[in-house]
């Protein structure tokens, strides 16, 4: 039984204007227990919908989203979400940030503050428990939001686009740093991002949108060895012929992504 299947999923919705807008098309996915799928295409082709609709957080207007071979019907307890902005409670320590999750669920505030230190030593953030979001780095601000949603021990974990707004660097090393933490529990991802080094850096599949409505093009199977450094992976010969490989299926739909834009500004002036 996969860990999530899209069955000819369509997602549609209303606009300003009293029409519809189809943001997927009768798309098609699966990804096993313990995968990692990177998801890639041009901007509007509906990564960021895919990840909607299996979270829960919105219901397919054709077809069937299933986690773990059950209908998606809400948001369920065993997916995690980290999304492209910091989701953290900027009043609140990092530590009560991080165990904020069990405490929910009803683990006693002891225990969620033991948990939390744990976490918060996976990823390298000992000693800044008393801190406050504003007082960390970007890079550090997305260790904890990681903290934050792995503590729960997730069987989903959903990303959109986590490290867009980081340096490059800082890119690389969360990157490392997010594949040594998802190698612990081993959950099933689905991450969205517009590049593509990086999904080949971490995926173990990588699954191309068309352009806008969106619906899978090509899926790649990434042989890379295990464990990996991202810093160190892109020089690998097998790397680039990868890239070159998915680069060839994904560019025609980023020209047409292009061109529609570049067509509608011209109508529009």
């Amino acid at each position: 039984m996969a860990a999530i299947e899209l069955r000819n999923v369509t997602k549609k919705f209303a606009t300003s204007d009293g029409g519809t807008y189809t943001a997927l098309q009768d798309l098609s996915l699966t990804v096993e227990d313990g995968q990692f799928c990177a998801v890639v295409g041009p901007t509007g082709c509906g990564k960021s919908t895919t990840l909607t609709l299996v979270s829960g957080l919105e219901r397919p207007s054709k077809g069937e989203a299933l986690v773990h071979g059950e209908p998606v019907r809400g948001i369920g307890v065993g997916t995690g979400f980290v999304f492209q902005q910091d989701a953290v409670f900027p009043w609140r320590t990092v530590l009560d940030n991080v165990s904020a999750g069990p405490v929910y669920r009803g683990v006693s505030r002891s225990e969620a503050l033991g948990q939390s230190r744990d976490w918060l030593r996976r990823v390298g953030l000992s000693g800044f428990e008393d801190r406050y979001p504003h007082q960390l780095s970007g890079g550090m601000r997305k260790r904890v939001a990681l903290a934050q949603t792995l503590i729960n021990q997730p069987r989903i974990l959903l990303m959109d686009e986590p490290f867009s707004a980081l340096d490059v660097q800082t890119r690389a090393i969360m990157s490392t740093e997010l594949l040594q933490l998802w190698d612990q529990t081993r959950p099933a991802v689905v991450f969205v991002t517009h590049d593509l080094e990086e999904a080949i850096a971490l995926a173990d599949k990588v699954v191309v949108l068309t352009a806008g409505p969106g619906t899978v093009k090509a899926e790649f199977e990434i042989d890379l060895p295990r464990p990996r450094v991202v810093q160190e992976i892109r020089f690998d010969p097998r790397f680039v012929r990868l890239y070159e490989q998915i680069w060839e299926a994904l560019r025609a739909e980023v020209e047409e992504a292009y061109a529609r834009t570049t067509r509608a500004v011209a109508v529009a002036s």
